[in-house]
């Protein structure tokens, strides 16, 4: 009798997720489009907008680890139900301030502290976001089919890459403070979906109670060689994208308005290439996760090496694409391999730490990149095609159960 008033399971609903991770991202990507022409608007110095880019880098790489553990205990749902919140009302906050800087009722300083401080709480609660999506698909996924919907989660992200630049940029023909304040409205929108389209059912460990017997170590033999993979992936990626704009001008000999389309094309060939990979890695379910890696990681470091020979701007947009290209195996597999290596109660944890990593490398990048780039040009391109390389070697030949996946068993 009680048995028949139990009510069914909730199915997973993936929209939710990748809603989520798409507005995100387009939101974060946004920033990037617009602020350099509101600093120049607003006559401040250029440091401050790489400034506020790196702060909040630095929060989401300090914080991502502990929303994933914290969600292990209190739930997916919740902890992204804080996170979008905090991130749609600190952009609007956001959005206002520089809105009423730009019509000249906020001064020089003010507006400087706003942008630094403003990202770097965006970047403290954003980092909510991608530990607990991954890890809710992770709870509710198969370890075969991990992959598969890792990589849709990554062409949600893909996706956003490309639209947020380029919507944010047209909005800002129109008005500089109005291309924030629809950015500012995608968590908002994110939020309510969150709300009445994910699921309150959560995994059986947040319902339970239980708890990790211990902290996942960011030295985890499990996780090691994973860790490494998200931050070579990621970090290449922040070289690639902060140099583009300077080797079109300084390689190609182009004005800075015509290095700037071209940056801007590069990284629309990337996010466009992201997406085609991904849906590729979607397909092609048999392959096992460890084959993307090294066969990725091979394309990627082949086609960023080749840009040390590019001479014109055609042939550097391919260079960047297939650099891309490879690396739209990488990301979804690595989430996949973590989430397979690790135990139920650890998968908000082990989605943290990647996601942290991935921070890491956003912040040493381009900080490595741009010293580098001060010797020569093709340096760092060289660089981050040494290092895919040695992964794809690395990974081809390993053993270790990071790489064999011991949870999941699936490679």
């Amino acid at each position: 009798m009680t048995s028949s008033h139990t009510p069914a399971p909730t199915p997973f609903r993936l929209f939710p997720l990748l809603f989520t991770a798409l507005t995100g991202t387009m939101a974060m990507m946004s920033y990037v489009a617009v602020i350099g022409p509101i600093v120049r608007r607003l006559g401040l110095p250029e440091w401050i907008a790489g400034l506020s880019l790196t702060v909040g880098g630095v929060f989401w790489m300090l914080m991502a680890r502990w929303w994933g553990r914290t969600s292990d205990r209190h739930g997916r749902r919740r902890v992204m139900l804080i996170g979008v919140a905090v991130f749609a009302l600190v952009y609007m906050g956001l959005a206002v301030g520089v809105d009423l800087a730009l019509r000249g009722y906020a001064g020089v300083t003010a507006v400087a502290l706003l942008l630094i401080v403003s990202r770097a709480l965006i970047g403290a609660f954003y980092a909510a976001v991608p530990p607990t999506t991954a890890a809710a698909i992770a709870d509710n996924t198969l370890p075969k089919d991990r992959a598969t919907v890792m990589a849709k989660l990554g062409t949600a992200n893909a996706v956003g890459m490309v639209a947020g630049p380029a919507a944010a940029g047209w909005l800002a023909t129109v008005s500089l403070g109005g291309a924030l304040y629809a950015a500012a409205l995608l968590p908002v929108l994110s939020f309510l979906v969150i709300v009445f389209w994910l699921p309150r059912q959560e995994h059986a460990v947040a319902n339970t109670g239980e708890r990790p017997r211990a902290e996942l170590s960011w030295l985890d033999p499990r996780l090691r060689h994973i860790i490494l993979t998200a931050f070579t992936a990621m970090g290449s990626v922040a070289i690639a994208q902060v140099l583009v704009g300077f080797f079109a001008i300084d390689r190609l000999g182009l004005s800075e308005p015509a290095g700037a389309r071209v940056a801007g094309l590069s990284l629309t060939v990337v996010g466009v290439s992201l997406i085609f990979s991904q849906q590729f890695v979607m397909r092609m379910k048999s392959v096992p996760p460890r084959r993307w890696i090294w066969v990725g990681a091979l394309i990627s470091g082949i086609g960023f090496s080749s840009v040390t020979l590019t001479n014109s701007a055609t042939t550097l947009l391919l260079s960047y694409g297939v650099g891309a290209f490879g690396m739209g195996m990488i990301f979804p597999t690595f989430q996949a391999m973590a989430a397979n290596a690790v135990q139920s109660h650890e998968q908000g944890a082990a989605a943290g730490t990647l996601a942290a990593a991935q921070g890491f490398g956003m912040v040493v990048g381009p900080l490595a990149g741009t010293l580098l780039y001060r010797f020569s040009p093709a340096l760092p391109y060289l660089v981050v095609a040494g290092g895919l390389l040695a992964l794809s070697l690395g990974t081809a030949v390993g053993r270790g159960s990071a790489i064999t996946n011991p949870v999941g068993k699936d490679d």
